[in-house]
């Protein structure tokens, strides 16, 4: 039986429009900055802490654009299905890993795509996503 997880996860692009993605301790898969709620947090509640947690970022909620709901296969849990809320940023400055976060990388959209370490939720919907928005 799937096990079903529910997340926040936030899509950073500097000003040369790469992305960031994240690498947590023990885990071979890149993904975005975030993760579970805590008791009573509401998504965005959810996605400005995991910030400020993983990365040493405070966001205001006018600062993160909601782009909707995603729901797929988790990237290091078998057998578990995630219901991601994605929020959007802008951020350029330097940055390093916190709490469980052991790599960061920035990364043209284009270019990730042909990376084959890439957890689910990045590559079927915030990469294409940052394409798009890109392209604008």
């Amino acid at each position: 039986m799937k096990k079903n997880l529910t997340i926040s996860a936030a899509c950073l692009i500097n000003n040369q429009g790469e992305i960031l993605l994240v690498r947590k301790r023990g885990t071979t898969k890149f993904m975005q900055p975030g993760g579970k709620p805590e008791a009573g947090e509401t998504a965005l509640q959810t996605i400005i802490r995991e910030i400020r947690e993983e990365l040493g970022l405070s966001f205001t909620a006018d600062e993160l654009q909601y782009d909707g709901e995603w729901i797929g296969p988790a990237a290091n849990e078998a057998d578990t299905m995630i219901r991601a809320s994605l929020y959007s940023a802008a951020f350029d400055g330097e940055l390093a890993p916190l709490a469980e976060l052991e790599e960061l990388l920035w990364i043209d959209p284009q270019v990730a795509l042909e990376r084959d370490d890439l957890a689910p939720l990045l590559r079927d919907r915030v990469l294409p996503l940052a394409i798009e928005r890109s392209k604008k």
